[in-house]
């Protein structure tokens, strides 16, 4: 493969994994972040996987003339990826305006500046959060969007709705929405992992503090749920398998004339895992006794939600391979790591 590719928010959890399946593939990356949730540590770690630095660039997507300066400069890039947004559920609910002017305004005038160009393509990182608590499962991609139970889940609904309006009138845009389910786990190097800044938010990054004791005890929010165990049912996605969804989304942009000039793909292993599962697989495949309790339902959570995969496997060619276990010992890994380091 060839091609200049920008991704944004590159030095994130998903992004960064992103950039080494692109660069392993023979892309030229550029980075944009604005390190306002990442580190530029990131960028080494990325070099040391794959022997290539890609190009970085510090800056904020909601400065429009910066956005517009950019594609000015690097007027050969091929496809955008774009990662860049807030994505806090409890912090869009405290502060709504920030979120919908980071991942809206961003959106927007990356789009801008795509739809000026003779060709563009496009990928937006969504999410399951659109589907609400769906009404069977597992979901499909024409399963109802439901109302958005936060400002950040909002934020991926009207950016896919504001990518489809826009490919309606750009001739030249071909996009896809990829909608993910829970990412988890590390680079199988430790080189590059999850890096939350303070108090996680999703369960996995909490399971391994707590494990390594940067926390004191892990909360299991609610047992009362029905499901079999009681606890709430997600799926569980390694992250190094997201990223080749990626690459494999962006071939199909790249290469498949015939395809539509939206689409959208459900990404997940289209299997559910209860949260006692994940804690009990974390202890399985990492010999660690996990300090956990049963507490207090939390609100907005949904049942259960896992994806039907179908689409994404037979269109992309893609399947996610990499089993719990695994992807829980990768994240542990990468956990130790990071302690060793502070």
């Amino acid at each position: 493969m060839s091609g200049k590719i920008l991704v944004t928010g590159g030095l994130g959890f998903i992004g960064s994994h992103t950039v080494v399946a692109l660069q392993e593939k023979g892309y030229d990356v550029v980075i944009i972040d604005n390190l306002s949730n990442s580190s530029i540590d990131v960028l080494a770690g990325i070099t040391r996987i794959t022997g290539k630095t890609p190009e970085f660039e510090k800056i904020d997507l909601r400065e429009k003339s910066s956005v517009k300066d950019f594609f000015e400069k690097h007027n050969d890039i091929d496809g955008v990826i774009h990662f860049a947004a807030s994505k806090a559920v409890g912090e869009s609910v405290q502060n709504p305006l920030l979120y919908y002017e980071n991942n809206l305004a961003s959106l927007i005038y990356i789009l801008q500046e795509l739809s000026k160009k003779d060709r563009a393509n496009f990928i937006f990182s969504s999410s399951c959060t659109v589907y609400g608590q769906a009404d069977e499962l597992p979901i499909k991609e024409e399963s109802p969007v439901k109302k958005a139970e936060s400002p950040y889940g909002n934020t991926k609904q009207i950016g896919e709705e504001i990518i489809i309006d826009t490919c309606k009138v750009a001739e030249s845009l071909k996009a896809i929405s990829l909608r993910y389910f829970n990412p988890i786990g590390a680079h199988k190097t430790a080189e590059i992992g999850e890096l939350p800044l303070g108090t996680p938010q999703n369960l996995v990054p909490f399971i391994t503090q707590t494990a390594i004791g940067k926390r004191e005890q892990l909360s299991v929010f609610g047992d009362d749920y029905p499901t079999e165990d009681g606890t709430c049912i997600r799926d569980y996605i390694h992250v190094v398998d997201l990223a080749e969804a990626h690459v494999s989304a962006l071939t199909r942009l790249l290469e498949n004339e015939e395809a539509p000039n939206y689409e959208v793909f459900n990404l997940g292993t289209g299997k559910g895992s209860s949260v006692l599962e994940v804690v009990h697989s974390f202890e399985r495949s990492t010999g660690e006794k996990l300090n956990y309790k049963i507490a207090e339902r939390r609100e907005g959570d949904v049942v259960a939600a896992y994806a039907d995969t179908t689409k994404a496997n037979k269109v992309l060619g893609w399947n996610a391979d990499t089993n719990l276990d695994t992807s829980l010992a990768s994240a542990w890994k990468w956990e130790k790591k990071v302690s060793e380091q502070e």
